[in-house]
C-alpha cells in the first residue's frame, strides 16, 4: 500500500512522532509512505515527498512537523481546490491518507471520505485538548509544561518587584491549558472561557493576599476568557481560513483593570506560540507513537472513515464523523478543585 500523511492546522509537539510511527508500521508491512506538504494545501497543489524509515527514525524528539502545515480548507474554494485535490490524490497513487490535525483538519477528512469516498484515517492533535473525540491529545502535556516553566521563571522577577503578573495562555474556547497550568504553578487566580470573568472577585483575592503578606501575585487567564458584559477580545476581529476568530489580548485588559483597581504594579505576558514550540514531552512522544501505530493498523485493515483516539489508557478506533468538530470544554471538576485556593 502507498499511504499519504499530512499535518494540518497549528503545529503541535508530537506530530513527528506520529509520522515516524506510521512510516515504520507501513514499512514493516511492505508498504510505502508519502509526505504531503503543508496540510491540505499539499494535496491541492500536488506537493509531496517520499518518507523512509532511515530519515524518520530520529524525528521523535523534534518539535513541529517535518511536513509543514497550513490552515488551507479545500471546501472554501470547492470549484477549484476540490477537483485539484482529487486529481492529485490519484496522481500520487495513494491507497489511503492519514490526516493528523485538529477539528478543522479532521472535519475536512470526514467530508472527503463522506462526499468523495476518499480512504481517510484521522489522528487527533491539538495543544488545547479540546477535541470531544478523545480523552487527551498529544501536545497538551508539552504545552502545560512550557507554561509551568515560563511562570516559574516569571515568578522570581514578579516577586522581586512586588508586582502582579497576568499570564495569558492559549486554549481558544476551552480552559484546559489555563486550568492545568494554573494549578501547577499555584496561581492566585485562574480565568477560563467556561466561567465568566469575575474581575471584582479576582481583585478582592489579590488584595486579601497582599494584606496577608504575599507581596506579589500570579493570575493565569485563557485567551478565550470573557467578561459577562462583553465579548472575547480578538486581534482586529481577524479570522482564519476556517472562519475562527484570532484570539489574544485579554491578558492586557485584565492587567490594566487589576492595576487600576488595586494600585499594585501589574504586568502581562502573552505566552502565545511558545506553548506550541520545542521538543515534545516524554508523555506526548509515547502517546503520539501509539496513535500513529494504531492509525497505520486501521489502514492495513482498510478501516477507512475512522480515526484513533485515547480512551482512558487505551487507544481505540472511532468514527471519523461530523462530531469530530465538537469542542470539549474543560471538565469543571478541575476548576472547582483549583478554586479552593482562591475562594
Amino acid at each position: 500500500m502507498k499511504v499519504g500523511l499530512l499535518t494540518g492546522g497549528g503545529d503541535c509537539p508530537g506530530l513527528n512522532a506520529v509520522i515516524r510511527a506510521v512510516v515504520q508500521r507501513m514499512a514493516n508491512e511492505g508498504g510505502t509512505c508519502v509526505g504531503i506538504l503543508e496540510g491540505w494545501r499539499g494535496l491541492v497543489k500536488g506537493m509531496s515527498r517520499d518518507l523512509h524509515v532511515s530519515e524518520t527514525d530520529e524525528i521523535i524528539a523534534k518539535g513541529g512537523t517535518i511536513l509543514g502545515s497550513s490552515r488551507t480548507n479545500p471546501f472554501k474554494n470547492p470549484t477549484t481546490d476540490l477537483p485539484a485535490l482529487r486529481e492529485n490524490f490519484e496522481k500520487m497513487g495513494l491507497d489511503a491518507c492519514v490526516a493528523i490535525g485538529g477539528d478543522d483538519t479532521l472535519g475536512v477528512a470526514y467530508r472527503l471520505h463522506k462526499e468523495f469516498h476518499l480512504p481517510m484515517v484521522g489522528v487527533p492533535k491539538t495543544i488545547d485538548n479540546d477535541l470531544m473525540v478523545t480523552d487527551f491529545t498529544f501536545g497538551f502535556d508539552t504545552a502545560i509544561n512550557i507554561v509551568t516553566e515560563s511562570v516559574d521563571r516569571l515568578r522570581t522577577t514578579t516577586e522581586s518587584h512586588r508586582r502582579i503578573m497576568v499570564v495569558e495562555t492559549m486554549g481558544r474556547h476551552a480552559g484546559w491549558i489555563a486550568c492545568f497550568s494554573g494549578i501547577a504553578v499555584a496561581a492566585d487566580y485562574i480565568m477560563i472561557p467556561e466561567v465568566p470573568i469575575d474581575i471584582t472577585h479576582c481583585i478582592e483575592v489579590l488584595k486579601r493576599r497582599r494584606a496577608a503578606g504575599k507581596n506579589y501575585g500570579i493570575v493565569v487567564v485563557s485567551e478565550g476568557a470573557e467578561f459577562p458584559e462583553s465579548g472575547i477580545v480578538t486581534v482586529q476581529d481577524e479570522t482564519d481560513a476556517f472562519g475562527h476568530a484570532r484570539l489574544g489580548g485579554i491578558g492586557n485588559v485584565v492587567a490594566k483593570m487589576v492595576e487600576d483597581s488595586t494600585g499594585f504594579e501589574t504586568r502581562s505576558v502573552i505566552l502565545g506560540h511558545l506553548q506550541r514550540g520545542g521538543s515534545p514531552s516524554a508523555y506526548d512522544r509515547v502517546l503520539a507513537t501509539r496513535l500513529g501505530l494504531s492509525a497505520a493498523n486501521l489502514i492495513i485493515h482498510k478501516r477507512f472513515g475512522t480515526m484513533v483516539a485515547l480512551s482512558g489508557t487505551k487507544i481505540i478506533e472511532t468514527t471519523l464523523g461530523a462530531g469530530v468538530a465538537a469542542t470539549k470544554t474543560l471538565d469543571l471538576t478541575y476548576f472547582d478543585e483549583a478554586s479552593a485556593f482562591f475562594l
